[in-house]
C-alpha cells in the first residue's frame, strides 16, 4: 500500500555534506509523518529528524545542529541535508512514514535504508 525508497548515501570526509532524499508513494493520505532514523551494525535505530503532517520539525540528539530536514507533499518527500558529517555519523539511514488510523493507532512503513560513511 505505501512504498518507500531512499537514496543519497555514500562515502565522505569528515566535515563534508551528504543530501538524502526519501520518496513515498501509494495510500499514504495527506496525516501522515514522515522521519529519518539511522542504524550502526549492534546499535539500536535512533532517530535523526521528524516532520509532522503540518510541518512541525524536531530532531534528535545525533542531528546536533548539523542536520537540516524539509519535506514536500506534492512529491510525498521527505530530505536531510547533513553537513559538517563526523565518522559517528556512519550508518544506515532509514526513511520511516506513520500513518494514524481511524481508530486512533498507527501504521509504520519503513525503506531499505541508504548507507552513509564517514571517513575520518
Amino acid at each position: 500500500q505505501v512504498q518507500i525508497v531512499e537514496s543519497g548515501g555514500g562515502l565522505v570526509q569528515s566535515g563534508g555534506s551528504l543530501r538524502l532524499s526519501c520518496a513515498a508513494s501509494g495510500n499514504t493520505g495527506s496525516a501522515y509523518a514522515m522521519s529519518w532514523y539511522r542504524q550502526a551494525p549492534g546499535n539500536q535505530r535512533d532517530l535523526v529528524a521528524t516532520i509532522g503532517s503540518g510541518g512541525a520539525t524536531s530532531y534528535g540528539d545525533s542531528a546536533k545542529g548539523r542536520f537540516t530536514a524539509s519535506r514536500d507533499n506534492v512529491k510525498k518527500s521527505m530530505s536531510l541535508q547533513m553537513n559538517n558529517l563526523k565518522p559517528e555519523d556512519t550508518a544506515l539511514y532509514y526513511c520511516n512514514v506513520v500513518i494514524p488510523t481511524t481508530e486512533g493507532g498507527t501504521i509504520s512503513y519503513w525503506g531499505q535504508g541508504t548507507q552513509v560513511t564517514v571517513s575520518s
